[in-house]
């Protein structure tokens, strides 16, 4: 059992000394870094523009998870990245309304949430399961996941005619190093297979000279990461804001999801303390925050509760130390540019993998819960889902001057809550 102030050794109730807490939030940073950074590599590449920023993503998962530690009164030890989910409604919505309008839905995504977490305080967290069973759940994480497929096909060059023979062994190589650390990895290494196939795939690019290090070599030591100017860099946009703010629904089941598989590892239920109620509100808060500054969403780290798991130390001050390395790293020019010159190859090999485990997490939540597909109410919600999901589906909305539009993943999440909602269950004779 794990102390009250959550900063002892799970089962012996000792202290970690001072240098363990430096190795331990080190382990976090390698957990949260390579998925938190790929988030604006990958937003960027397939919009072929500068959305997202690497230092203000970095910064931004750092500051939001110390909000959270706030929030919960240092009595969870969860760490806050970038979130996966929002890739392609960002993208979406950039296409919609630009840059601004992206940032200001994600805005309110962060205020979704912190009303959603006033509501529980006050009737409790039943309606969630109701509202969002896994029957809707999992084909939406499977559409997150298949939806991202062609970014990865395409960074790789499997989508044209003629492809370099660099860009595949690198996208090959890349791939096999991720895959080999996660079957076969032992500790730490298997909570950042992605993260070592990304510095495998890096080293073999640069030995093909596919790497430019012009940058790295010219950047300052400390550079300010590009924040947006609050007030001033952005515009509101409803029909980016429908496109963006439906995902918060799945990122939240995510997050209850996140904090149960926390709470079996530490014995102590963070449902019920601190309170999903202030979970939710730290999530919230630390999505606004980074909306506000130009980054991407943030969501509850998985990769880190598995560090947890296998250090056994549930430490928040060892993760509040991670936050605060991670914003410091946000601040080193040479990092960045390092970053930023990771050849799409490389990004191609490892998303092939990652956007497959997206999907098969929304698989694995079906089975998991074993959702009856002999039950027709079944197989509508989840096969209308996929359908509208993948199939680029898009219903417009006109009223004089305004024009809102719904699209892809959003409709999906919406159409499916309704269906499960008002189709009425099967009757068997």
């Amino acid at each position: 059992m794990v102390e009250e102030n959550s900063n002892m050794l799970l089962g012996t109730g000792d202290k970690p000394s001072p240098l363990r807490w430096i190795l331990l939030a080190i382990q976090h940073v390698c957990a949260m870094f390579g998925a938190t950074i790929l988030v604006p590599i990958v937003v960027n590449t397939t919009a072929g523009a500068d959305i997202l920023s690497i230092p203000v993503a970095l910064v931004s998962s750092g500051l939001g998870t110390l909000i959270y530690l706030v929030c919960t009164r240092n009595r969870s030890p969860v760490y806050l990245g970038s979130s996966f989910a929002f890739i392609a409604p960002m993208i979406a919505g950039y296409a919609i309304g630009g840059t601004g309008s992206v940032f200001t839905a994600l805005m309110v995504v962060g205020i979704v949430y912190v009303i959603i977490s006033l509501i529980i305080r006050v009737t409790g967290s039943g309606w969630i399961n109701k509202l969002l069973p896994p029957v809707v759940v999992g084909p939406m994480i499977m559409v997150i996941g298949l939806s991202l497929a062609p970014t990865a096909i395409s960074e790789i060059g499997l989508d044209l005619t003629t492809i370099p023979w660099q860009n595949l062994l690198v996208a090959f190589i890349s791939f096999l190093a991720t895959v080999i650390v996660a079957v076969r990895g032992r500790g730490i290494q298997q909570v950042i297979p992605f993260l070592i196939g990304i510095i495998v795939g890096y080293i073999v690019a640069a030995v093909l000279g596919m790497v430019d290090f012009t940058q790295a070599l010219t950047a300052n030591v400390i550079e300010i990461p590009k924040f947006y100017m609050p007030f001033m860099n952005y515009n509101l946009n409803f029909a980016a804001i429908l496109t963006i703010v439906p995902i918060a629904l799945v990122t939240m089941v995510e997050h209850v999801g996140d904090h149960k598989v926390l709470s079996e590892i530490i014995g102590r239920d963070l449902i019920e303390d601190p309170g999903l109620q202030r979970t939710l509100l730290g999530d919230g808060l630390a999505t606004f925050l980074a909306a506000f500054l130009g980054g991407p969403a943030n969501t509850t780290y998985g990769e880190n509760t598995s560090v947890v798991g296998m250090t056994r130390v549930a430490s928040t001050y060892v993760i509040g130390l991670a936050a605060i390395i991670a914003i410091i790293f946000a601040f080193s020019g040479h990092l960045t540019a390092l970053l930023t010159a990771i050849p799409q190859p490389v990004l191609g090999g490892i998303s092939v993998l990652l956007y497959g485990f997206i999907c098969v997490n929304g698989l694995k939540i079906l089975i998991n819960s074993q959702v009856d597909f002999n039950n027709t109410k079944n197989v509508v919600v989840a096969a209308t889902m996929l359908v509208l999901g993948l199939g680029g589906a898009a219903l417009s909305i006109a009223y004089g001057d305004l024009s809102i539009s719904i699209s892809g993943m959003s409709l999906a999440a919406i159409i499916g809550v309704l269906l499960n909602l008002l189709v009425p269950e099967e009757k068997h004779e």
